[in-house]
């Protein structure tokens, strides 16, 4: 295995618990915001905690999913293609895709700035800025997964069909 296999294999574990992490913590915040409710005493926070965990959960499953190649893309019509054309269909899709993730990461840069002081409703302590750190850092993560499944996807552009994991064997959907 190379070094730079090893590394996306890494980065793939790391998405992967980072991701777990989330869903386990989500389920046991609104686990536990039932069965306060049913005791009569809500909490307060949970309303604003399960929707950032829900927020949080989308922007790092959707790096994960960009690794995997089982995110958005163009892989029909670079498919579609002449053998000829596919190379130049694959570097339009691929620059589509990483000019949205740049400008998404940008823009959320802006977005901290314009949240500075802002705090949590329900728990003046945490501020929105961490809160929203998911964007630049979901757009960052997101465009390196791209980068790093980029190998092989021009392989397969160059050897035929972008079909990426159907039929492989992790089983995983293509993109």
């Amino acid at each position: 295995m190379t070094a730079f296999a090893r590394a996306r294999a890494l980065y793939e574990r790391l998405l992967e618990g980072v991701v777990v992490v989330l869903m386990v913590t989500l389920t046991t915040v609104v686990v536990a915001a039932v069965l306060y409710r049913k005791l009569g005493a809500s909490l307060s926070w949970y309303d604003e905690v399960a929707s950032i965990l829900l927020a949080w959960l989308t922007y790092y499953g959707a790096a994960l999913a960009a690794l995997k190649r089982a995110h958005i893309g163009f892989e029909g019509m670079v498919d579609a293609a002449r053998p000829q054309w596919r190379l130049v269909f694959l570097a339009f899709s691929e620059v589509c895709v990483l000019a949205f993730f740049l400008l998404l990461a940008w823009v959320g840069m802006a977005v901290l700035e314009a949240l500075e002081g802002d705090t949590l409703v329900s728990l003046p302590w945490v501020p929105v800025q961490l809160t929203q750190s998911v964007i630049p850092i979901g757009a960052a993560l997101f465009i390196l997964g791209q980068l790093l499944s980029l190998p092989e996807v021009l392989a397969r552009a160059r050897g035929g069909s972008l079909d990426l994991g159907r039929g492989s064997e992790s089983g995983e959907g293509g993109r």
